[in-house]
């Protein structure tokens, strides 16, 4: 089981190098380079990030993305939202439909509990604490 895609990783990668530009625009193919990130499936994942709202970009000289929004004001949450939709650790499908107990299901019951709270982690965590851990983390090296 994978609870984020490698586009929804790459998206998250992205929007903290930008949140370490501050208001300076990026272009793309530096975030590609700095994080690692093949340059193709970055640029998708920008147009995605911009068509959200959480990026926005310039053309021409000077130009590329920079965020939207103060990165305490973007939660990991919207980013899995944008690449994956909400967050389901079970489907409970039984041969392709809806699987006829689950309404009784007690399995389903702590599945949805453990789903609120990976919900609610991903809500409170944004990407400013991402990147001041980041930081953390290099300073006690």
């Amino acid at each position: 089981m994978r609870v984020l895609k490698k586009d929804t990783d790459y998206a998250v990668r992205a929007l903290i190098a930008l949140s370490l530009k501050e208001d300076a625009y990026v272009s793309a193919r530096r975030i590609a380079e700095t994080q690692g990130i093949p340059y193709q499936f970055l640029r998708r994942i920008l147009q995605r990030l911009t068509k959200s709202g959480l990026v926005e970009s310039k053309w021409g000289t000077g130009g590329g993305v920079r965020l939207a929004a103060h990165p305490s004001e973007i939660s990991i949450v919207d980013v899995v939202r944008i690449f994956q939709g909400e967050i389901e650790l079970s489907q409970c499908m039984f041969r392709k439909s809806i699987c006829e107990n689950r309404p009784t299901c007690a399995l389903r019951r702590e599945i949805k509990r453990i789903e609120n709270l990976v919900k609610t982690e991903f809500e409170q965590l944004t990407i400013q604490k991402l990147v001041e851990g980041s930081l953390a983390t290099e300073v006690g090296r």
